[in-house]
């Protein structure tokens, strides 16, 4: 087994992963190096398949202010936004977006020169940043990979995942154990610190926008280091997703072409959102959700339809090219036709409990990104939020980690040891057929813990998963990297359904039917190894 030190290991590359990478190198002496490891291949995360923008309350846009954009995050997060977290994000947003902006990455400019800003639901102004049109996440993510390449202090695995963390005796994160599929090798990284950016968990479930490698990895790092977990029960549906079958995930129709004027339809032809909410098709996402879920029960149909040929033709076809492509490609021409939408998993609001500099509980462990539960999302995540809290909080860990000591530990105790010594073992080289038992697991959390949930179909699911997880046998070092994935996302899976269990009450994302009503005091789920609570604080 290869053994190898940096001073800092970046778990993820998307674009937490990789801003926080160029932050380090550009501003703090790092004697060990960085490395930055990619699950895939340099750029295909989750963070490249956001296309609505990135919210910047920009000195540019004079008729915003960070009082309005917190208001509208806190108002959509149902009591569960921490109002420090949520003031220290938006008021951090010009800084921040502008500094990506030295990174090469262009926003839209109307016909002014000026920057443009579009409109998205839940939002009392037009504040969303975008680019490409409709290909913000891209266009973020492909710069700052130029960025990463070019740099000569950064190192990047790619094809490599991070299996293991390594914990000390004392509970402090040493380091980690990493499996490169295309080798099938094995190393050891010691580090001084550690950083989770290993995005979501929508491929827990049959439908979902995230990307294959979504599947919960860096929850179970962190879980079995001894981290403690938030709110993990909270899982956003998108509402629009393109209702065609194929693939591993499903194709967004940005919340940004509603925020253009797009209406929700039945089969008729018939607008329906006004029965649910006055906002209509720009109500929060989980009304929305909701909203379309039911109107699918009830016309015993598996879809609705997006009526965007009431935008202005070219305003639609320069607004979202990759859309009108990826709809024409399906022999849907948006300009004409109603685009078929269902909903489908999208976001994770739950994770990694952080301070606003990437802190867990677990001393030299980090997470940023949407595997961190910094306070800003609550039980409802605002659109375009997402991809601000992932520069902001990797801007602020990379300037708190130039204080601290970044020399690679020498010394490493007995517990470790341990813990290398378990992937120097043989294995049962059983052969589990991971496609299937990936899709099984898929269907019981998209019917069980999806959109509306119940303690009946919440208890089948817990003891599903548990069976699912009793004749899977690689609970430590796997054969692939299939089985490592499958691996977390039974863990996940339990994980997630535990605390819906727990919180019997529906608040944002998390829907009880059998819990229909919103208590009055927020309280935060909070999952550590060995136990699981509500927790009781008052948020503001």
């Amino acid at each position: 087994m290869k053994y190898s030190k940096y001073s800092v290991v970046i778990i993820g590359s998307g674009i937490a992963g990789m801003y926080a990478a160029l932050k380090l190198v550009e501003h703090t002496y790092l004697p060990d190096g960085v490395l930055l490891i990619s699950k895939h291949k340099l750029g295909d995360g989750n963070s490249k398949y956001a296309q609505g923008g990135i919210v910047g309350v920009m000195r540019e846009n004079p008729s915003d202010s960070c009082v309005s954009h917190i208001n509208d995050t806190l108002k959509a997060g149902a009591g569960l936004s921490d109002i420090n977290a949520v003031k220290f994000i938006s008021e951090s947003s010009d800084e921040v977006i502008h500094d990506l902006m030295g990174y090469g990455i262009e926003f839209d400019k109307n016909d002014k020169g000026a920057l443009s800003f579009t409109l998205e639901a839940a939002h009392s102004i037009r504040r969303i940043l975008h680019s490409g049109g409709d290909a913000t996440g891209r266009r973020i993510d492909e710069g700052l990979c130029k960025c990463v390449l070019e740099s000569d202090d950064i190192t990047v695995y790619e094809d490599t995942l991070a299996v293991e963390l390594l914990i000390s005796k004392e509970g402090e994160c040493r380091g980690v154990i990493v499996y490169n599929s295309i080798s099938d090798e094995y190393e050891v990284i010691y580090s001084a610190h550690t950083i989770l950016a290993t995005g979501g968990i929508g491929q827990l479930y049959k439908y979902t926008t995230n990307p294959a490698g979504a599947t919960g990895d860096g929850i179970v790092l962190a879980y079995n280091a001894g981290a403690e977990l938030r709110d993990l029960e909270f899982i956003q549906f998108h509402p629009t997703s393109l209702a065609v079958e194929g693939g591993e995930n499903r194709f967004l129709i940005s919340e940004a072409v509603r925020g253009e004027g797009a209406k929700l339809i039945d089969k008729s032809g018939h607008e329906f959102m006004a029965k649910y909410h006055d906002k209509r098709e720009l109500a929060p996402r989980d009304i929305v959700t909701r909203a379309i879920n039911s109107e699918m029960h009830l016309n015993h149909l598996d879809k609705v339809y997006l009526q965007t040929s009431c935008i202005d033709r070219s305003t639609i076809l320069n607004r979202f090219p990759t859309i009108a492509g990826v709809c024409r490609k399906n022999g849907i021409d948006i300009t004409k036709t109603p685009i078929p939408v269902s909903p489908a998993a999208h976001y994770f609001m739950g994770g990694v409990k952080t301070d606003l500099n990437g802190c867990s509980s677990v001393k030299g462990l980090y997470a940023i990104g949407e595997v961190s539960s910094t306070g800003l999302h609550g039980a409802n995540r605002l659109a375009s939020n997402s991809l601000l809290e992932c520069v902001v909080c990797a801007w602020s860990l990379a300037d708190y980690l130039s204080f601290a000591n970044l020399v690679a530990p020498k010394m490493i105790d007995e517990t470790i040891k341990y813990t290398i010594e378990q992937y120097e073992q043989n294995i049962d080289d059983s052969i589990y057929d991971t496609a299937c038992l990936k899709q099984e697991l898929q269907q019981l959390m998209w019917e069980n813990v999806g959109i509306i949930r119940d303690e009946k179909g919440l208890s089948n699911a817990l003891k599903q998963i548990k069976y699912l997880k009793s004749i899977f046998r690689q609970t430590k070092r796997c054969l692939n990297m299939e089985e490592y994935e499958y691996r977390n996302m039974l863990a996940t899976a339990e994980l997630i359904t535990e605390a819906a269990l727990n919180r019997k009450e529906s608040r944002g994302a998390h829907y009880r039917s059998d819990y229909p009503q919103t208590e009055d005091i927020g309280e935060h789920s909070l999952t550590k190894k060995g136990e699981s609570k509500i927790a009781y604080q008052i948020l503001h």
